[in-house]
């Protein structure tokens, strides 16, 4: 007789206590098959608006859908069984007020099951956040620099290179965590500027082109595999799949144009006498 062992999933609560502890492995998931393969390894998996560049050619984050965060993760549910999944919450689904953020998130958690939502900003969603929290919605927050607001500040740049900005920065974080954000991402911050706020705030903060001193780090994974062409500097490759991919899609067509593709006696066992 076989026994079975139910897989435990990761929680909110067991993200927010690995605080200054062995350091938290988080990566982005769009797919149940990607998702099933990065499961045993990481801790966090964030399906990000990111999906945008990553899976649909997109030039930013900011025409993302709703629905379509929402398909993803189902998607990613289906395939992830230890990591603690969250879902940001994509551009004008949140930012107009508390409750507006409320009901968009209680319909991320209601129809994926994701553990929590990410949303980005520091001092001024620290109210947002503190609605969410007491209604019953784990936040993940998201400070630096920050995607959904590429528009207004004329393209990326790292947070925090002088230390004319740190004081601000620095209140981001204290007001997130403040507020009950159980973790907080730190995006393209100053190496010295992550290193004070992992030091200065009680909940792990989750680096991204930040200091590898940060309680956990984060990357895209299709960066991370090298399937997207150019990557930002800070991403490291741990890949180089789109070569592979390409050699693979080469070889198949070969055969192809070769008639050495496989018949249907080849696949389901059958012979011709």
């Amino acid at each position: 007789m076989s026994i079975h062992t139910k897989i435990r999933r990761l929680t909110v609560r067991h993200i927010a206590e690995r605080k200054g502890g062995e350091p938290l492995v988080c990566l982005t998931a769009y797919t149940a098959p990607m998702a099933r393969l990065l499961d045993p390894y990481v801790d966090l998996m964030l399906v990000g608006d990111s999906v945008a560049q990553a899976i649909h050619g997109m030039e930013s984050t900011i025409p993302v859908p709703l629905d379509l965060m929402i398909y993803h993760a189902q998607a990613v549910m289906r395939g992830a069984q230890r990591a603690c999944v969250v879902v940001d919450l994509p551009f004008g689904t949140y930012e107009e007020s508390p409750e507006a953020a409320f009901r968009t998130a209680a319909e991320v958690l209601k129809k994926t099951g994701a553990a929590a939502v990410k949303i980005e900003g520091g001092q001024k969603m620290a109210r947002t956040i503190a609605f969410l929290t007491q209604r019953g919605v784990p936040v993940m927050a998201h400070i630096g620099l920050l995607p959904q607001e590429v528009n207004v500040k004329g393209g990326y740049r790292v947070a925090g290179r002088s230390r004319e900005e740190w004081p601000s920065i620095i209140a981001d974080a204290k007001a997130v965590a403040e507020a009950g954000a159980f973790c907080v991402v730190l995006e393209g911050t100053a190496e010295p500027l992550a290193r004070e706020i992992t030091a200065a705030v009680p909940i792990p903060t989750i680096g991204i082109g930040a200091s590898a001193l940060c309680d956990g780090q984060i990357l895209v994974t299709e960066d991370m595999l090298g399937l997207l062409g150019k990557t930002p500097s800070f991403v490291r490759r741990y890949g180089q799949l789109d070569g592979a991919i390409g050699e693979a899609v080469a070889a198949f067509a070969a055969d192809v144009k070769a008639r050495r593709f496989p018949g249907p006696e080849h696949t389901y066992g059958l012979r011709q006498d």
